[in-house]
């Protein structure tokens, strides 16, 4: 039975991890989910609403009617396209308009930047382009500043959509030839300067303002290959780490949620902001979270959301960051190398590895391998779990390598 004393929530996206949490807290809930989803929440009596997030008309205020009148006062969203959706509920249901202006610096990556770099934190160059003649323009600019001569290899730059999630439609440029192989639908878009060093992404467990857990995740290859808690090499800077979080919560305003802030550690060890997210992230590191921490992270995403929860729940149910954690996990994304795939081969060694885990890979069902968009489209994942993270990262390097489909 939900229980009297918690608001009933909007879950904004299909989630069953978010649903079973939501249903372990005692939460009344009402998921807010594409039309094509309603009928099978319906049938499992799960109350759903049907609602096309990807179309803003005369209409869009229905939404907040229709939940007002199930008694719903809090929405939580789970995906990039839900974020927006649940700043302007929220503004509504808590009755803080700034709540939806803050909601779109989660969406519009130029906005986003520029907020940042008002507020004293550290990023790239960047420059809002409508065309390839602008984004070739910024190319030039960037390497004319960085003083490059003739003989040596321009600095890339990157191309990103305003408002994509994550690395989708994300092109790198490291020639200006480049810029005559891309599409006209890229434009306009977002160019920034390339960011070297270690990249890792920090899931932020945020209530009333107040950090209440920090997770950093290790990335070893960018869409391929992580861990958490990471090795001692990064796991070194987390107090400067949180500086940069705490600094990054009073300049967005954020109060209540999961922040997906992502940061590299340059050679001179300074800290580069690179964009942050209000939502799940990506990678399968909420899992990740689980098996090292052992707390669901959906749970501790919808108690950090609500304004109501105590500082004593949070207290007893986030452990530790250091001392808390039963081990290191990773996982390496498996993409097939090839254009056409017939069988799954599993390596013979993955079983011998006393580090491995599970995997979830499938046998394919057409031998033509997906488009892939942004690190989407893998065919699964492998699991690795042990104590030592420096080991663990060598594991996941080894096991990168080899093909999994043949």
């Amino acid at each position: 039975m939900p229980s009297p004393r918690r608001r009933k929530i909007a879950l904004l996206g299909y989630m069953i991890e978010a649903m079973e949490a939501a249903r372990s807290l005692q939460y009344d809930f009402v998921c807010v989910v594409p039309p094509e989803f309603v009928a099978s929440l319906e049938a499992d009596g799960v109350p759903a609403v049907g609602w096309d997030f990807g179309r803003i008309n005369e209409q869009s205020t229905d939404l907040a009617r229709q939940l007002r009148e199930a008694e719903v006062s809090l929405a939580i969203p789970f995906y990039e396209e839900t974020v927006e959706w649940a700043g302007a509920l929220n503004a509504q249901f808590l009755e803080d308009p700034r709540i939806f202006n803050r909601s779109l610096l989660f969406r519009d990556k130029a906005m986003m930047k520029r907020k940042a770099q008002m507020s004293g934190i550290r990023v790239g160059v960047f420059e809002e382009v409508d065309s390839a003649s602008d984004a070739l323009t910024f190319f030039r600019r960037v390497n004319k500043a960085l003083v490059k001569g003739p003989e040596e290899d321009p600095e890339p730059v990157h191309l990103k959509p305003i408002s994509a999630a994550g690395s989708v439609g994300h092109f790198m440029v490291r020639q200006e030839e480049d810029l005559d192989e891309l599409p006209a639908e890229v434009f306009p878009c977002l160019a920034e300067s390339h960011l070297a060093g270690q990249e890792f992404s920090c899931e932020v467990f945020i209530q009333d303002g107040v950090i209440r857990f920090l997770n950093i995740n290790e990335y070893i290859h960018l869409g391929y290959s992580q861990l958490l808690p990471p090795t001692p090499a990064l796991e070194r800077h987390r107090p400067r780490i949180r500086q940069e979080i705490e600094k990054l919560i009073r300049a967005f305003g954020f109060r209540n949620g999961v922040l997906h802030p992502e940061y590299f550690l340059d050679e001179n060890e300074e800290l580069n902001f690179g964009e942050v997210a209000n939502r799940v992230p990506g990678g399968h590191i909420f899992e990740l979270i689980q098996r090292a921490y052992g707390f669901d992270p959906f749970a501790g995403l919808i108690l950090c959301s609500d304004p109501d929860t105590t500082d004593e729940e949070l207290a007893a149910f986030f452990p530790d960051e250091r001392e808390g954690k039963r081990g290191h996990a990773g996982n390496v994304l498996i993409y097939p190398r090839r254009k056409e795939i017939h069988e799954l081969r599993i390596p013979d060694e993955l079983e011998a590895e006393d580090y491995y885990h599970s995997h979830d890979l499938f046998e394919p069902v057409n031998s033509k391998v997906a488009e892939r968009a942004g690190f989407g489209n893998h065919y699964g994942k492998v699991d690795f779990f042990g104590e030592d993270p420096d080991r663990l990262r060598e594991v996941l390097q080894r096991f990168e390598s080899l093909e999994y489909y043949i």
